[in-house]
């Protein structure tokens, strides 16, 4: 089989734009075919392929990383150079963000002043003491801001809720069960007496005699409830008809509950005391 050189491969098709002899890697694709040279009419904005190698939060982050990365003596900073190195990446941000350089003007302005105070001779107080270091409250600024800037690291580092870990929340489905409390008997005697006084309101002064059957009315009872689902305790009581009456139908809802024909419940204290059938007819 014959290996044909570079030179002479053949075209796949008469539009193809790939050259023949491709001395480099593309740079790029458009529309899917490889472009190994920068088209006549292609605009590129001056600060398209700027980068910067450094983000600061401030003026006194950038004086802090120039001093720390060249290892000066914070309590003795060589202000010529460092205001030098500070002024160059001043004018680059300069040129692209005038807003942003403002802030950082600033600090160029107070570095300037005290280079230019540090030439002047020192001038001695009048008990002969030197005089104050013109550099002294820019040292005492940035010894506060890396304090913060190294406090602030060791917080982030701290797990946070939500970036670092999540709380364990778990759901569990319960069906409640209605436990309706047991009625004391003082509560049962105070709905009694208060069922007497109200019918001894009403009584008449008649002497009579009349046999009262106990079983007649607890079969009453049973079918007052059968009619309804919660029936009251006082309204099991007719005041209209006596004490004797009232007697016998309570002495018949005691033995109906003794023997667990009916339920007397109370949704909570001193509430309405309510009775029902114990059991669900058919």
């Amino acid at each position: 089989m014959q290996i044909l050189p570079a030179t002479e491969l053949p075209l796949i098709g008469s539009n193809d734009s790939t050259p023949d002899v491709v001395d480099g890697l593309a740079f790029a694709k458009l529309y899917g075919e490889p472009l190994f040279k920068l088209p006549n009419d292609l605009y590129i904005p001056p600060d398209a392929l700027e980068i910067f190698l450094e983000a600061f939060e401030g003026p006194l982050d950038l004086l802090l990383y120039l001093i720390r990365k060249q290892n000066f003596n914070i309590l003795d900073i060589p202000m010529a150079q460092v205001t030098l190195q500070y002024l160059t990446y001043v004018e680059q941000i300069r040129k692209t963000n005038l807003e942003l350089a403002a802030e950082y003007l600033l600090m160029a302005a107070m570095l300037i002043e005290i280079k230019s105070r540090m030439l002047l001779p020192s001038k001695k107080s009048l008990a002969g003491d030197e005089a104050d270091d013109p550099r002294a409250e820019l040292v005492r600024r940035l010894l506060e801001y890396e304090q913060m800037k190294l406090a602030a690291y060791d917080l982030n580092t701290i797990p946070q809720l939500g970036r670092d870990f999540l709380h364990a929340q778990v759901f569990i489905e319960q069906n409640t069960v209605l436990h309706w409390p047991e009625v004391e008997i003082s509560d049962l005697q105070s709905a009694w007496a208060d069922v007497v006084k109200r019918a001894t309101l009403v009584a008449h002064h008649k002497i009579s005699r009349e046999e009262l059957s106990v079983r007649a009315h607890m079969s009453s009872i049973l079918r007052r409830l059968q009619s309804s689902k919660f029936v009251e305790f006082s309204d099991l009581f007719d005041a209209s008809k006596g004490v004797p009456v009232l007697v016998v139908n309570f002495i018949a809802l005691l033995e109906l509950a003794k023997e667990t024909l009916i339920e007397i419940t109370q949704a909570e204290a001193f509430a309405p005391i309510y009775v029902r059938l114990a059991y669900s007819p058919h």
